[in-house]
């Protein structure tokens, strides 16, 4: 059967685009190698939130995984095989190898599509720490095949998996030691954001140690002991969250001339093609932005782009906001205050002087624009919204009113 277009990889992205090529009236060829819904379904997004959201709720651990594993099946039986061909979807199942020339091979059964959109994701990346290989460490993709608790939890990396990890792990009980090398929590945020943050962590009582790398990981008589400046500490088990990385190994990349940067993201433009005529990339394989409906626009742009379905939009970063869940939460869209452009004005508005945080009792975070001049009013009318941070329990639902 011929196809119009071959997407490589069945996460979010992948989805995305099969969708979207059946939607402008193409045949799609969607190739897989792991569980339908990838990263998304199984071991980030669903199962993450899942347990964010019973470790609020005050269940116990053990009913709050069973919950895990509840809700993962029901959306992966959303997104099987037989019901992406009932949606006219071809799918083939096993790993694929890029030949050149629009061709793909599985498992010695070779493909040919006009245009081609990688779409293979991420995976977690293990820093080179001494001993980390060798402890059992978690990472997201196993930490959820917990069956029981552990009460010392140990989490390298302050970012967003291990923030939003260590407040759910707090609250079902464990006693939860994040260790951060930059000098604070979620690095990539507002420096605000992160004060905000770091005094909510020490509310859950929640241990954070920052500016300091970890020295080495090695197995204890009582567990993993994880040493750092000098000082050891003990865990039950330890959550290594230091970060993604692409999953482009055997994929024949270089039988072709797509660009890849010094980490491994497949180099794109803003209509998310490659160097490579005919070959375009999306989701986090391109290291533009790695979340799940970013994933799905770039997708959808790419084949729209890719099939010539005279689609005028181009994928901009900047105007799609992203959530960190922890407890309070931590949107942002767009620049921070130290990347806003020449002239650009920043309104602060705490939530201290907000009437529904003050009957609530969560009066600790704010909201904060950023406006540029635009190009021929200038400052008239407020400018332009060139970034937004909120830092509030409902921050994830009030960031899209300022974009």
């Amino acid at each position: 059967m011929s196809h119009d277009i071959v997407i490589v990889g069945a996460g979010s992205a992948g989805l995305g685009a099969a969708r979207q090529a059946v939607a402008v009236g193409a045949k799609p060829l969607l190739i897989t190698d792991g569980p339908i819904g990838g990263d998304c379904t199984w071991t980030g997004c669903v199962p993450s939130k899942t347990l964010i959201a019973r470790s609020r709720a005050g269940v116990t651990f053990t009913d709050a995984i069973a919950e895990v594993h509840r809700t993962v099946a029901e959306i992966a039986a959303a997104e099987s095989a037989d019901v992406l061909r009932a949606e006219g979807i071809d799918v083939a199942e096993g790993r694929a190898e890029l030949l050149g020339s629009g061709q793909v091979s599985i498992d010695g059964t070779t493909y040919a599509a006009p245009k081609l959109v990688i779409a293979t994701g991420s995976k977690a990346a293990i820093p080179p720490i001494p001993g980390v290989a060798d402890v059992g460490a978690l990472t997201n993709e196993t930490l959820f095949e917990l069956t029981t608790m552990p009460s010392r939890l140990g989490i390298i990396g302050g970012g967003a998996i291990g923030s939003e990890m260590a407040m759910a792990f707090a609250g079902f009980g464990s006693t939860v030691h994040i260790f951060e090398g930059a000098e604070r929590l979620l690095p990539n945020e507002e420096p605000a954001a992160s004060a905000v943050l770091a005094r909510a962590m020490e509310a859950a009582n929640v241990a954070v140690t920052v500016g300091s790398f970890v020295d080495s990981v090695s197995k204890g008589p009582n567990g993993t002991i994880v040493s750092v400046d000098g000082a050891d500490y003990t865990f039950d088990a330890l959550l290594v969250a230091a970060g993604r990385e692409p999953n482009t190994s055997s994929l024949g990349l270089e039988s072709t001339e797509v660009v890849r940067d010094k980490r491994g993201h497949i180099e794109v433009d803003n209509k998310l093609q490659t160097a490579v005529d005919g070959i375009s990339a999306a989701g986090d394989v391109t290291g533009l932005l790695p979340f799940t409906h970013a994933a799905d626009e770039q997708a959808r742009l790419a084949v729209s782009h890719a099939l010539g379905k005279g689609t005028r939009w181009r994928y901009d970063a900047s105007t799609t906001p992203w959530v960190t869940f922890t407890r309070p939460e931590v949107a942002r869209v767009g620049v921070l205050e130290r990347d806003a452009p020449s002239g650009a004005k920043v309104v602060e508005f705490p939530l201290s002087h907000v009437d529904r945080a003050i009957t609530d009792g969560r009066t600790d975070g704010f909201v904060k624009l950023i406006s540029a001049p635009k190009r021929f009013r200038r400052g008239l009318a407020g400018g332009q919204l060139v970034g937004a941070t909120i830092v509030a329990d409902r921050a994830g639902e009030m960031i899209h009113g300022p974009t």
